[in-house]
């Protein structure tokens, strides 16, 4: 039987620290479905189409990580396919209170679910996708905190808008 587990987020932009949670994951899943959220509440820098199409071209050679948009509650998404297993990234003690909650809230709404949580590598540890959009506009040097094609987004979408 294949183990599935889903690392959902709403990775706008995805990083370096992501694509590592992702990749250790493989060492323990046999597929890790990437749940991209889709929250109305957010205003994203980059669309969901997009997001979803960066994630697929970071990992278009690679069979094992799979790539979802899903809105609504996660436990739901899980069940529609056939998952488990959570995968959250804890990058510090304040991550921690807040993933705690939802992996108990999860484990209430659907008490089969469980939540493995991966703490990144330390040259990541520090890493968000906010601070990177703010780095990143202010003038700074992103390539070592995301791949190259998030960078190469970044630029396009940031810089031609200031045209």
């Amino acid at each position: 039987m294949e183990r599935k587990a889903i690392y959902p987020g709403s990775f706008d932009p995805i990083t370096n620290g992501h694509v590592d949670i992702i990749q250790r994951g493989k060492k323990i899943f046999d597929k890790i479905i990437v749940g991209v959220l889709d929250n109305p509440k957010k205003s994203p820098l980059f669309t969901i189409e997009e997001r979803i199409q960066l994630i697929k071209e970071i990992f278009s050679q690679d069979p094992a990580v799979e790539v979802m948009s899903f809105s609504g509650l996660l436990v739901d998404f899980a069940r529609r396919n056939g998952v488990n297993v959570v995968i959250r990234g804890l990058r510090a003690i304040s991550d921690f209170e807040y993933e705690f909650q939802m992996a108990l809230m999860n484990r209430k709404l659907a008490h089969e679910m469980e939540t493995l949580f991966m703490m990144p590598s330390l040259k990541y540890s520090f890493l968000s996708s906010n601070m990177v959009k703010e780095v990143f506009q202010l003038g700074g040097c992103v390539k070592d905190l995301v791949p190259p094609q998030v960078e190469e987004a970044l630029k396009n979408k940031i810089l031609n808008s200031k045209l």
